[in-house]
């Protein structure tokens, strides 16, 4: 028998215990999966990774970042830097110099989501150590 998933975040709600409900009597738990927005951009290639080094370098220039990641395209960075400034997660600013300098910082928003990423971040690292090492928990 497969489990359909319904838009409480659980399985079929004839196979699946009821939801815990909070103070306000709204589910504890519930799925997220309709959002769009911010959780598109973030799923594409690189992004992520671009707000977690603006936010342990930044204010960085866009050399720096490109040094980060060593093999991302030019096209692939630029784009992801413009999508996530148009998110309103990073500043860029430029200064009017010769030669011309740009640099990115993360906004409020952008600063809180690198405070919610960097434990993912961390959990994913620490898991992939594991799996690499033979190690990966059985779930039991």
């Amino acid at each position: 028998m497969t489990d359909e998933f319904d838009t409480r975040g659980g399985t079929d709600s004839s196979s699946a215990p009821e939801a815990a409900t909070d103070d306000t009597g709204t589910d504890e738990h519930r799925c997220l999966c309709p959002l769009g927005g911010v959780l598109d951009l973030l799923a594409s290639r690189y992004a992520i990774q671009v707000v977690c080094v603006v936010g342990a370098l930044g204010p960085v220039r866009y050399g720096e970042i490109e040094s980060a990641f060593g093999d991302v395209s030019s096209s692939t960075l630029s784009t992801r830097l413009s999508e996530l400034t148009d998110a309103g997660l990073l500043d860029r600013e430029r200064y009017a110099e010769i030669p011309p300098r740009v640099e990115y910082e993360l906004t409020d928003d952008g600063a809180a989501l690198y405070d919610r990423l960097v434990p993912l971040v961390e959990w994913a690292a620490e898991r992939d150590d594991v799996e690499e090492a033979g190690d990966r928990p059985t779930g039991d």
